[in-house]
């Protein structure tokens, strides 16, 4: 793809992210996501609108990218941010298999700008016991046997999730 084309799509991320100063759904942050040169999806910030600290651009672009080609795998899109991904946007792009992502704005812009999340992955730095969220491991034994039953199954599908015949 050429120089042009990221640059286009990324105008857009950006201008998602200033028109979302206006709505008043969220910060100012923008997302695009595309595949083979097209626009699969195009989402802002919506924490505020939805009460949802994980609406963030990336995250909404991701769901709804993932709702059009149904299906979580997203090899072979760009994601195009108006802002460096925070460590949960970077976890999800990840997940979603995205393997190329252009941002506006750094971290340190982010920070300046009072969106600071630095100290995520500082705290992500520490070792478990040190962190200031403390994860305590109870009924081990009864939450394995899920485990258990999903590597037995054979022909693992969303429709015999759904139905339940696990």
């Amino acid at each position: 793809m050429e120089a042009s084309n990221h640059q286009e799509f990324m105008r857009k991320a950006i201008a998602l992210s200033k028109q979302n100063l206006t709505t008043l759904q969220g910060g100012p942050f923008g997302c695009v996501i595309v595949k083979d040169g097209k626009i699969l999806s195009a989402a802002a910030n919506s924490v505020t609108a939805d009460c949802d600290p994980t609406a963030h651009a990336e995250v909404n672009a991701i769901r709804q990218a993932a709702k059009e080609l149904g299906k979580p795998d997203l090899s072979g899109c760009i994601l195009y941010s108006s802002a460096e991904p925070c460590p949960m946007c970077l976890s999800a792009i990840y997940w979603a298999n995205i393997a190329k992502v252009y941002y506006g704005n750094s971290a340190e812009d982010v920070q300046w700008a009072g969106f600071g999340d630095q100290f995520l992955a500082d705290e992500l730095q520490k070792p478990p016991r040190q962190r200031r969220i403390q994860l305590e491991r109870i009924c081990a034994s009864e939450a394995i046997k899920v485990f258990e039953l999903w590597r037995g199954a054979s022909g693992k599908t969303a429709e015999n999730l759904k139905d339940g015949s696990l």
